[in-house]
């Protein structure tokens, strides 16, 4: 760790996770092999499996999809010496509005994944791993298989790894383009060549999941970090971040700010730190409001620039760390339209499998879009919060406790704006019925 940026107070962190990013020609084979590229794999095979699950167990790492759920404990549900296969899935279905993680950590260094990978299946003892690539972004795939075809022909893939006596196969699947399978379960079913729709749980993915199968869903960068925390070790990786939520994290920050993009920054980071960070906002217009980990976490305010952007510190503000893609809007945006523009993403995506989130989704755009226009009423506020009251937890997948999250929240900070819709409709109507009564006079 460096000594402390000037104006933030904590030390920045040098690279780890985009450590190779600006490396001639990154995605390389050679360039990652130049800059320690599988050395971790060679380590990791002279390690009992047991010994690498306690490892990152050890490490506190957690999951980089939204939920965080610790990454060393769902690797130890697998169960062993069951006579059944075991597989591992890569979530890589990059498709929440504002997330762009996942598919730059594959354009800039593909390996690190696949490193991750062939580590990962030989701790669960699995012999077949699948990376779900959002369809939309051909050249991600591209990479990605040039990627697995050069860690095969180096003998990285394939029968008797470094001659270890592992085997290993990686295929590189396209989705096409459903936000649906960023759902574990969903994701699964559309491996196996059906309609992606969640599935009932239990059973969990870790007793049956791909084939019905034990099976490991992760997502991108919660592996792409593992190669990194077998040749650092576990004490290395909690130096940063904090302490229930420690490591390195790719924020994603969009928006109204003067250099958007992709910033390494460790677990527990401020907005006001990533700000500084992304150059301030865009020619200097205020803050208004943010969202810490993409469009289904609840919103924040300007109030909220100092909440430690990890698992526990999103929580216990109200919101959620979600995926880290944190969207900037400066005081020129009306929160009533960019509630409204989320709420029919999530309706056009919702799977139509339960009847809360494929109905309710419906009356939400509906509603919004009518008080958008300017044709809202006060009422319309109260039937909002009883149709996101009839989805929150009781939708089967969360894609209908997040498309609620930013209405209640944009309604909870900023109710005067969609109070003040429903005013203009009222002032329009007494105007018409004046301008009636006068037209009736004459």
């Amino acid at each position: 760790m460096s000594e402390p940026t000037p104006g933030t107070g904590v030390a920045p962190l040098t690279p780890v996770l985009t450590r190779r990013w600006l490396s001639p020609r990154s995605w390389s084979l050679r360039t990652y092999e130049q800059l320690e590229g599988y050395s971790a794999l060679r380590r990791a095979l002279g390690a009992h499996p047991d010994q690498l699950i306690q490892l990152i167990k050890d490490s506190g790492l957690r999951g980089r999809g939204g939920a965080g759920f610790p990454t060393g404990m769902k690797w130890g549900f697998i169960p062993q010496g069951d006579g059944k296969p075991h597989y591992l899935v890569i979530n890589a279905d990059e498709g929440e509005p504002g997330t762009c993680k996942d598919i730059p950590l594959m354009m800039a260094d593909p390996h690190s994944l696949i490193e991750g990978v062939i580590i990962t299946a030989y701790a669960i003892r699995a012999n077949f791993a699948a990376i779900y690539v959002r369809g939309e972004v051909l050249h991600c795939i591209r990479r990605l298989n040039a990627a697995v075809r050069d860690a095969r022909e180096a003998g990285y893939l394939g029968k008797d790894i470094l001659g270890s006596g592992f085997d290993l196969d990686v295929v590189v699947h396209a989705g096409a383009g459903a936000y649906i399978c960023g759902e574990e379960t969903a994701l699964l079913d559309s491996l196996e060549g059906r309609r992606g729709q969640p599935r009932l749980k239990p059973p969990f993915p870790a007793t049956a999941g791909l084939y019905a199968s034990p099976t490991v869903v992760n997502n991108v960068e919660t592996i792409a970090s593992v190669p990194y925390i077998v040749n650092g070790g576990s004490d290395w990786f909690r130096t940063m971040g904090r302490d229930r939520s420690p490591g390195p994290k790719i924020y994603s920050i969009s928006g109204h700010v003067e250099r958007p993009g992709q910033y390494e920054a460790p677990m527990g980071t401020t907005l006001r730190q990533l700000l500084e960070l992304a150059g301030g906002m865009k020619d200097g217009v205020p803050l208004k409001f943010w969202t810490p980990g993409g469009s289904s976490t609840p919103l924040f305010t300007s109030e909220h620039l100092d909440v430690p952007l990890d698992f526990e510190g999103a929580s216990e503000a109200g919101s959620m760390l979600g995926t880290t893609a944190v969207q900037v809007f400066n005081e020129t945006v009306s929160v009533p339209w960019a509630v409204m523009k989320w709420t029919e993403f999530y309706k056009h995506e919702s799977c139509g499998k339960c009847t809360p989130c494929r109905e309710g989704t419906y009356w939400l755009a509906q509603t919004l879009q009518r008080m958008v226009r300017g044709e809202g009423t006060e009422s319309d506020i109260d039937t909002l919060l009883d149709v996101c009251d009839n989805i929150l937890g009781r939708s089967f997948c969360a894609l209908g406790d997040g498309a609620v999250s930013p209405i209640t929240s944009g309604i909870k900070y900023f109710k005067h704006e969609f109070l003040e819709l429903c005013e203009k409709n009222r002032t329009g109507k007494a105007d018409r019925s004046a301008d009636a009564a006068l037209a009736g006079a004459h």
